[in-house]
């Protein structure tokens, strides 16, 4: 499988071309679209290194918990490397020492891990109980890190997730990195008005933001009421509430009133083909909402939808760019 993406200037000169592809194996309400129907009664969970720390535990039953921890991950050996090709050992300790590290208030207490019978009390975000339903679930369901902590570090963000709603991957940064690029020498572009396409997290409407400078508005859409909520959450974090407007929607029909006035289009959709799903990493096909991956038969339905609807969406001029495997 090879990562690409696709973009083009429409309508003036309709020209599509492929970028060289990689190989890759708190505080205010959001502000949503009277257009739209915002999921007012969902409230997306905290990430856990945001949490105050509420519970506490004993040195000596945290060891405890690290000791099974690791030998639980031990267990496994090879065997989810064998079968779809991560995560092996390695990672695994890592996750471990993360979900440490965003559970455990004061990172002073690592130095006291391995002293027998320390009773020492430990200020922690979640319970010891917890820590072990947590960890259970990495290991026995394959549950993905992220969904356990709450959230995923990607470019220079911490972005909340859960689950139903898609992690957002390195490769996808590289969208960012190429509006970035457009809009340096194209003012017409960074103060228009922008829209983001199955907004997911919002990582996308939240990376482009930073970089548009102060003249510019992102409507982002989403189907997923609980995306729509964690999206609202991190474009709060990073104070642009009053500057991403969330709307509820498939794909162009929440943006009909502002059909041809679009300066860009950026979108993250869904294109790996049905038959491909079972064949995924357990994290991913498993977990990560199928809504977000599957795009029928060839991978191709909501691609072809997109091309064909931003033509229309986007003035003369505008910029259009997706995220795409080819298999």
């Amino acid at each position: 499988m090879k990562l690409s993406f696709i973009r083009g200037c429409f309508p003036s000169n309709l020209s599509i071309f492929v970028k060289p592809s990689i190989s890759t194996n708190l505080i205010r309400p959001a502000c949503f679209s009277s257009m739209s129907s915002p999921p007012t009664s969902l409230k997306s969970q905290i990430p856990l290194f945001l949490r105050p720390p509420l519970h506490s535990a004993s040195v000596s039953d945290l060891q405890k918990w690290h000791d099974w921890a690791k030998n639980l991950a031990s267990s496994v050996g090879t065997t989810f490397l064998d079968s779809d090709n991560d995560p092996d050992l390695d990672l695994l300790c890592r996750e471990l020492k993360w979900l440490m590290e965003d559970a455990i208030e004061d990172h002073r207490v690592f130095s006291q891990m391995g002293i027998e019978n320390n009773e020492t009390n430990v200020r922690l975000r979640t319970g010891i109980e917890e820590l072990y339903n947590l960890w259970k679930q990495r290991i026995e369901e394959r549950r993905p890190f992220q969904y356990l902590v709450g959230c995923e570090h990607w470019r220079d963000l911490v972005l909340s997730v859960q689950d139903g709603v898609l992690i957002p991957r390195p490769e996808t940064e590289l969208i960012v990195d190429l509006v970035a690029d457009v809009v340096s020498n194209n003012e017409g572009l960074r103060g228009g008005l922008w829209a983001d396409l199955g907004t997911g997290s919002g990582a996308l409407d939240i990376g482009i933001g930073r970089i548009l400078g102060s003249c510019w508005r992102v409507i982002a859409t989403d189907l997923s009421p609980v995306a729509l909520s964690v999206a609202a959450f991190n474009m709060q974090k990073y104070g642009l509430q009053d500057v991403i407007e969330l709307r509820q929607g498939s794909w162009f029909k929440p943006l009909k009133n502002v059909e041809g006035k679009l300066a860009g289009i950026v979108s993250n959709p869904p294109y790996i083909p049905s038959d491909n799903i079972p064949g995924l990493q357990a994290e991913v096909g498993r977990h990560e909402p199928r809504l977000a991956l599957d795009r029928g038969l060839n991978g191709m339905d909501g691609l072809l939808h997109l091309c064909n609807g931003a033509a229309l969406m986007l003035r003369p001029g505008g910029f259009f760019i997706f995220e795409v495997w080819i298999f």
